[in-house]
């Protein structure tokens, strides 16, 4: 029965339906209505939990008199509802949903079945279970939750379909054990990166999204709320956002630097000359200095539990292992200093007299300018990654 298994240890109850709710007076009740129908017929120890986010319309207590048990969270946003949710279940498993009527409670048996198979993620995918007419706006269908899945696939190698799919079943252990954090709508996001990150056993299944119940506009905010998913995606996917673009720029300004560094370049009929090496040795900086930063993520992120370590992450603690990078870079500053010193004997010896910005002088001062400043980023990133990594 409902309310008996509301009042059990979570060893007694199987599943928990978990609804998050803000003001859903319209449609909280026959959305308790369907969850505990579907309790009820599936001959499944359960319960129906309302996570209730400071509703003013009487939702707690229209849920409460159908049997659900309703936990208050006075912290405000979709993901703070739903990680005090998960945390008060008594199931074992926990399926959560809207609780505006866009999905179908009574229609939970292919997550179940896959919770029951071992699966610890089980997402539902509207695109392949049906969108019913007005359910979903063109702007989500066709541009939003494609595009923010898609990235989400490139950036994590989850192998999900629909990244924002409301309606979800998880072992609650499991999806504990990811101490997700984020309190908006981006927690959707930080759930399948997390677990994907975690090598969480992930289903995909499809489900239908109806139009909601609600006479009033959604919670949901399209560009505010799709830019902290992209947000979220792109801080849990340093190697995109700094580790590929640094080695390109790195690539490319070393190719410019190695040509530039004597003398001028024609290729046909364009020149490339000082000003092309200054870009050249700029690109050569900001690369190497994304490249740490994608070091640094990746340590922070293994030192805060967010993904496990990976060989290509413990090669480069072997580079930048703090006396290894303090030697390497010792000698890139000197070395940098040694140029900018035969730079100004040069200088010296004309008198301390004009440049010429094209003359070998110049180009021996910016080579000084990239030694030093490589030799002082080689030195904090090995600094900085063995305060992350307790490495001496």
């Amino acid at each position: 029965m409902l309310g008996q298994a509301a009042d059990q240890h979570s060893d007694d109850v199987e599943l928990t339906i978990l609804m998050p709710c803000l003001n859903e007076a319209e449609t909280i009740e026959v959305c308790v209505r369907k969850a505990a129908g579907y309790l009820a017929r599936a001959g499944i120890r359960g319960e129906v939990l309302i996570a209730d986010n400071g509703s003013t319309d009487g939702s707690q207590a229209m849920a409460r008199a159908l049997g659900a048990r309703v936990v208050d969270v006075p912290v405000r946003g979709y993901g703070a509802a739903l990680i005090a949710g998960i945390k008060a279940a008594h199931g074992r498993y926990v399926i959560m949903g809207d609780a505006d009527d866009s999905y179908d409670f009574t229609a939970l048996d292919v997550f179940v079945e896959r919770l029951r198979a071992g699966y610890q993620l089980v997402m539902g995918n509207r695109f392949k279970g049906g969108i019913m007419p007005g359910a979903m706006p063109p702007l989500h269908r066709y541009l939003g939750n494609p595009v923010l899945s898609a990235a989400g696939r490139i950036f994590t190698s989850a192998p999900i379909k629909d990244f924002h799919c409301g309606l979800r079943g998880f072992s609650r252990e499991a999806i504990l054990g990811l101490n997700l954090k984020t309190t908006g709508m981006e927690f959707a996001s930080e759930m399948v990166v997390l677990a994907s990150y975690n090598r969480l056993r992930i289903a995909e299944v499809p489900t239908t999204l109806s139009p909601d119940g609600r006479s009033r506009p959604p919670h949901l905010r399209s560009w505010r709320d799709g830019w902290r998913h992209l947000r979220f995606l792109l801080a849990f996917a340093p190697s995109w956002l700094f580790l590929y673009p640094g080695i390109l720029l790195v690539a490319l300004g070393l190719i410019g630097t190695v040509l530039l560094m004597g003398s001028d370049v024609s290729i046909g009929s364009v020149g490339l000359g000082i000003h092309t090496l200054l870009f050249a040795t700029a690109a050569t900086l900001i690369g190497t200095q994304l490249m740490s930063f994608w070091y640094i993520g990746q340590m922070s992120g293994v030192s805060k539990g967010f993904w496990p370590s990976s060989p290509a992450l413990e090669r480069c603690q072997g580079l930048f292992e703090v006396n290894r990078s303090a030697l390497l870079g010792g000698i890139m500053i000197v070395g940098g200093l040694a140029l900018a010193l035969t730079a100004f004997a040069g200088w010296a010896q004309g008198s301390f007299g004009p440049l010429d910005g094209n003359t070998g002088t110049t180009r021996m001062v910016i080579s000084s300018v990239l030694l030093c400043a490589l030799g002082v980023q080689l030195l904090m990133t090995g600094f900085l990654g063995s305060l992350l990594g307790d490495r001496g």
